[in-house]
């Protein structure tokens, strides 16, 4: 079965910035080096039937960088709700989790005739630096030329009859601009995940050969690089996965009535960061 349109463009921007959380900054015109701290995840809000596409969360310990929630528009709203449904779903996140940050809204399109307007109701918004909205197809060709990343972004609202050529193009450039070979490989990866988002009816091998990417997966070094992106993979998993449970537990002896010092050397975490659970309580 092929997928519905919203499933199909939601899927690979998460994959993108799910792998890339860089990429969104950069997309946005953000060139903190903070911005790198950020963690992408999709989230539902509460008793409520909503969940928010993307949400950019800071570490618990940065109070003061922005909330981003994303939202990724590839097919026409016939609903007419899109930017009701958007405010909504941040709204009603802001009132079950109460989080001390700031926030943004960003919304992006594949296409700018995506867009239908921006409501009378919600005009506020329209030169607040709250919200943003983003169109794909009107990304200068001089900055995306500049970052393979905005590249691949940009190869998303790229119109099936010339994704695969732009595609080509694009694994090319990623086999001289990209600063190794795991970069590279990534680069590879989420290009040719954008393509078989786009062409459903294909195969795996089908597609690698419309990229001509089979003489390329074959290499040694390519393998290689395959092997240690993996293995940064799993590790970067467990890192993540253990910073959990410490936050996990540090909420656990929070109600327990232990002082926040003493949770901090229980756990190894920041002082702030404990007593940025405690204030989310």
């Amino acid at each position: 079965m092929i997928a519905s349109p919203k499933v199909k463009t939601d899927s690979i921007f998460y994959d993108i910035f799910q792998s890339y959380p860089s990429f969104f900054f950069e997309l946005i015109g953000n060139t903190s080096p903070r911005s790198s701290t950020y963690n992408f995840v999709s989230q539902a809000v509460k008793q409520s039937r909503f969940e928010i596409d993307g949400i950019f969360i800071p570490p618990i310990y940065a109070s003061d960088l922005p909330i981003y929630f994303a939202e990724f528009q590839g097919y026409r709203d016939r609903k007419k709700n899109l930017y009701s449904g958007f405010f909504a779903e941040i709204f009603l996140y802001l009132d079950d989790y109460t989080p001390v940050n700031d926030w943004r809204g960003i919304m992006i399109f594949t296409e700018k005739r995506l867009d239908p307007g921006l409501p009378l109701q919600y005009q506020d918004f329209k030169n607040s630096p709250r919200f943003t909205r983003i169109y794909l197809d009107e990304l200068e060709p001089q900055v995306t030329d500049k970052s393979l990343g905005l590249s691949v972004i940009r190869l998303v609202g790229v119109r099936e009859n010339i994704a695969a050529e732009q595609a080509r193009i694009l694994i090319e450039r990623a086999k001289q601009q990209a600063p190794d070979l795991n970069f590279q490989r990534a680069i590879i990866e989420l290009i040719e995940t954008v393509i078989v988002y786009k062409f459903p009816d294909l195969g795996r091998k089908e597609i690698e050969d419309m990229l001509g990417l089979n003489d390329l997966k074959n290499t040694k070094v390519y393998q290689e690089a395959l092997k240690e992106g993996e293995d940064r993979g799993e590790q970067r998993g467990e890192q993540q996965g253990e910073h959990k449970n410490k936050l996990a537990v540090a909420a656990k002896l929070l109600n327990r009535g232990m002082p926040i010092e003493d949770i901090a050397e229980i756990t190894e975490l920041e002082i702030e960061q404990v007593r940025q659970i405690a204030n989310q309580k």
